[in-house]
């Protein structure tokens, strides 16, 4: 949470990515999540780098709610460094006690940060810019041509939908406990790792009864609505690609290609 906006929530604006119909979104995510992943030079680095910018730039969201994205996961983007760097063999670059930091690890460390960044980065952009009630009918869009295979669309895109946004609530939530529990003496930091491990049920297990009581009452409440799915369902607004739509599609794709054509040749 940064600023008192959980992070993942979304923002109105109006900015061109704001505009953009949600299935460009998810297309042009998964295109540069593919990206990222797809790249193995310095090359494909700055065509995912440049794609992820100017996304991020489109959105003339806040700095600081992009940044919080990484701050909250610094440790996970730290172990994965270190992992790397301490287990690659190579050019010994210094030592801690018996561990060895190799040139090879430091630069595979460095490049699966960089993934994760830029991935996490990407990830949060169409729930930050989307209302929820968009993304669920783009989400269902895309995957409706599978209805025909017996596949329940509007139900698989409502449960993405709400897993998505309940990760900030979550996330919300957790710093509440935390601090109720560090209120009480609770240390998550410090001890034997079993005396860590340990100090964790008192998250976790309030977390998680706090997440099903919070499931069971969105159930109730859709009940109560008389919520019955996609059957005969109609919407307000219907989606339709415009030509910012196709341009942002098309360029996506395109990177993704010049970054495997890259890969490969």
């Amino acid at each position: 949470m940064l600023g008192g906006i959980p992070l993942g929530q979304y923002i109105p604006g109006d900015s061109p990515l704001h505009r953009l119909d949600p299935r460009t979104k998810v297309i042009g995510v998964l295109a540069a999540a593919a990206t990222i992943l797809a790249a193995s030079n310095w090359q494909g680095f700055v065509l995912a780098a440049l794609l992820a910018l100017v996304a991020l730039s489109a959105s003339k969201l806040p700095p600081g709610i992009l940044l919080g994205s990484l701050k909250s996961l610094w440790i996970l983007l730290a172990i994965t460094f270190l992992l790397q760097a301490f287990l690659t063999p190579g050019t010994a670059l210094a030592g801690l006690g018996p561990l060895r930091i190799s040139r090879e690890g430091a630069v595979a460390g460095g490049e699966m940060a960089l993934r994760l960044s830029l991935l996490i980065l990407t990830a949060f952009l169409p729930t930050l810019t989307t209302p929820p009630i968009k993304l669920t009918a783009g989400l269902e869009s895309i995957i409706s041509p599978l209805k025909r295979l017996g596949v329940p669309a509007h139900e698989i895109a409502m449960m993405m939908t709400l897993a998505l946004r309940f990760i900030p609530t979550l996330l919300q939530e957790a710093e509440v406990v935390v601090s109720a529990q560090r209120s009480r003496g609770a240390g998550f930091t410090t001890g034997s790792p079993a005396k860590w491990a340990k100090s964790l049920l008192p998250l976790f297990v309030p977390l998680f009864a706090g997440s099903l009581r919070r499931a069971d009452d969105l159930a109730v409440a859709m009940e109560a609505r008389c919520y019955r799915g996609g059957a005969n369902r109609t919407r307000m607004r219907t989606l339709k690609f415009s030509a910012p739509d196709y341009a942002v599609i098309g360029v996506s794709l395109a990177v993704l290609a010049a970054a495997v054509a890259l890969r490969y040749l």
